[in-house]
C-alpha cells in the first residue's frame, strides 16, 4: 500500500499470535530491523529486553510476545533520524491484529507515535509526565524509546529505572506466568 511513497519495497516487520500475553507497540523499524527482518534487532532492542527482563527467546516468541509497529515497514532517513511511521499503516492494521490477541494482555507503548495513537488524552502531556504516571492506564505502560537518546532522559528522570523499570519487568514476568 505504501510502496510507491516509500520509494523501496517495504519489508513489513510484526509478530503475534494468538497467545500473545505482552503486546510492544513501538514506532517502525530502524533501518537495522528493515535490513534483518527482527523486530527490535538493534540497540534500542537490547535496552528495550534490559528494561522488561525479557530474553531474546522470549522477546522473539510470538506465542508470548506480540512485536506490533505503528507503521510495520521502515519509513526511511529524515534528518536527525528516521522519518515517522507511515500514516496509513497503523489504521489499516492495528484493530485487526489487536483482535486476535488475547485481552488480558499488558500493552508496552514504546515512544510518542504509539502514546498519542493509544492514549489521545494525553496529547498535550510530556513523555515524562505519562511514563511518570503509568499506574493510571491500567494495562498499559507508557515507556520512551530505548534508542540511545533515552540514556538522557533516564539521567534527567532517575526515577524511570529506579521506579518504573523494576515495577515493569515484574508486570512483564506475571503476563508472561
Amino acid at each position: 500500500m505504501c510502496e510507491k511513497a516509500l520509494g523501496f519495497t517495504p519489508r513489513p516487520v510484526v509478530q503475534f499470535s494468538a497467545t500473545s500475553r505482552v503486546l510492544i507497540i513501538g514506532q517502525a523499524p530502524g533501518s537495522k530491523v528493515h535490513a534483518s527482518g527482527i523486530g527490535w534487532d538493534d540497540a534500542s532492542g537490547d535496552r528495550l529486553r534490559e528494561w522488561t527482563g525479557l530474553s531474546r527467546d522470549q522477546m522473539y516468541d510470538p506465542a508470548q510476545v506480540a512485536l506490533v509497529p505503528m507503521g510495520f515497514c521502515y519509513p526511511g532517513k529524515a534528518s536527525g533520524g528516521d522519518r515517522p511511521p507511515r500514516p496509513e499503516c497503523a489504521p489499516l492494521w492495528h484493530e485487526r491484529v489487536l483482535a486476535t490477541l488475547p485481552q488480558d494482555r499488558l500493552t508496552l507503548l514504546v515512544g510518542m507515535h504509539a502514546q498519542k495513537a493509544y492514549l489521545p488524552e494525553t496529547r498535550s502531556w510530556t513523555m515524562a509526565r505519562r511514563v511518570e504516571h503509568w499506574r493510571q492506564f491500567g494495562g498499559t505502560i507508557p515507556l520512551p524509546h530505548p534508542a540511545w537518546r533515552s540514556t538522557l532522559f533516564m539521567r534527567k528522570h532517575p526515577w524511570f529505572e529506579a521506579e518504573v523499570v523494576p515495577e515493569l519487568r515484574q508486570r512483564v514476568a506475571e503476563a508472561l506466568a
